[in-house]
């Protein structure tokens, strides 16, 4: 993006004292997110830092290797100004997301691009330790595959169903992995790969990934819908991720989107638990005959090929396949038009790993239904859009997650100054 697009939507700090932290993020933020880098000047015009604090902080973050000097540019009468950029292998951070399927893992540099990739299947989810074992491998793995610094990863981010107990890093209850129980999953990794690990839930790992990857004005508010083997929702208002008050936001599978509908273990009907997620769309296309009853009690692999199946069948033309997608997305459309509704977001975004299966089906479908059931389609539109990062938005907002607690201004730090 161009200097003047990437300043005019930053954070800016503040000149108050004891604020060094927050205005260091402040300045690595704007210079991330310029992609060519900026200047010093151009830095005390995008945070409205003074230009003392710019140089001292500057300094420090080329001392500590996390900023380079890129050459000297000539903008305008004066001298020519040298440009500071990020440099992006200075730290880097490994991204999990643990699904009842599979486990995607991520290597992100500083700036959040993909370093390496891998994935292994998830094995017994009953046997907690047996995952994490099996996760902690993974880790290593592709660490040693890419042979970098240990001492350059600044911690690992897990993505995983909630809810989720952050204080104590455990994973409560999940509905789609059995038996996980208060699963100490933060420090077990943690003693096994001997790097710190941060825990999020998947939804919201999502969202960060969509607000670190997209060029949004820094006060963007967006809707994260994301499509998994349960689903849930990721929110960010005013440019900054919700989290919650025990950060379990986006818990949202009994919320009833047709009254109608099958009984869910709750006692009410029709909830998005039962009604939306994949295994629910092909329970109802196993009862229109799109397609053919499972053998078995289908496992986790079996989902995902018979659902595959069914997208498959949409797509190519099938009529019965094809109404039970549409079906699906006029129940998904009442869930998120109760939720933009209700917050005024700027746009929806929707992702996860059934995402690129159903996109076809939702894109076309989703814009009118949600048009018609909002309240405000006189004052504005609303976008609906696919997630820019890909099938492994997870992974890679985990990552980002680790990433964002050494870049990004937090509003909620100015709180600390006031409090004083």
């Amino acid at each position: 993006m161009g200097d003047d697009g990437a300043v005019s939507v930053l954070r800016r700090g503040t000149n108050l004292p004891r604020m060094g932290d927050f205005n260091q993020s402040v300045i690595l933020e704007a210079i991330r997110r310029s992609g060519e880098g900026l200047s010093r000047i151009e830095l005390v015009e995008a945070t409205g830092l003074s230009a003392q604090t710019v140089t001292n902080i500057t300094r420090r973050l080329l001392g500590e290797g996390l900023i380079v000097e890129a050459g000297r540019t000539i903008k305008g009468p004066g001298k020519p100004r040298t440009t500071l950029r990020l440099n992006a292998g200075s730290r880097l951070s490994v991204g999990v997301h643990l699904d009842p399927a599979v486990m995607t893992f991520v290597l992100l540099d500083l700036a959040g691009s993909v370093v390496e990739h891998s994935t292994r299947r998830t094995p017994n989810d009953s046997d907690s330790g047996q995952v994490i074992q099996a996760m902690a491998e993974g880790v290593d793995e592709l660490i040693r595959r890419t042979e970098v610094d240990r001492g350059l990863i600044a911690g690992i981010g897990v993505a995983t169903p909630g809810p989720l107990d952050a204080a104590r890093g455990t994973v409560i209850d999940p509905p789609k992995l059995q038996a996980w129980h208060r699963v100490p999953l933060r420090d077990a990794l943690a003693e096994a790969t001997g790097l710190p690990v941060t825990l999020e839930k998947d939804t919201t790992a999502a969202a960060v990934a969509e607000l670190w990857v997209g060029d949004d004005p820094r006060d963007v508010s967006f809707l994260f819908v994301y499509l998994g083997t349960g689903i849930g929702a990721g929110l960010v208002l005013d440019g900054e991720v919700v989290r919650g008050a025990s950060r379990n936001v986006g818990e949202i599978g009994h919320i009833i989107v047709d009254a109608d509908g099958p009984a869910c273990d709750c006692g009410h009907r029709g909830c998005v638990e039962v009604v939306c997620t994949p295994q629910a769309i092909l329970e109802q296309a196993e009862r229109a005959g799109a397609v053919g009853e499972a053998a078995a009690q289908p496992g986790t692999e079996c989902l995902d090929a018979r659902f595959t199946e069914l997208c498959e069948r949409a797509e190519g033309g099938d009529a019965l396949a094809l109404s039970v997608l549409t079906d699906a997305a006029r129940n998904l459309s009442v869930l998120i038009s109760s939720l933009t509704n209700m917050l005024d977001v700027d746009r929806v975004v929707l992702g996860g790993p059934f995402w690129s299966r159903l996109s076809a089906v939702y894109l076309k479908e989703l814009p009118g239904l949600l048009d018609r059931q909002r309240p405000t389609r006189a004052v504005r539109d609303l976008p609906v859009a696919g997630t820019i990062v890909g099938d492994d938005v997870g992974a890679i907002g985990a990552g980002c997650v680790v990433l964002d607690e050494v870049l990004s201004p937090r509003a909620s730090a100015l709180l600390l100054e006031d409090n004083a």
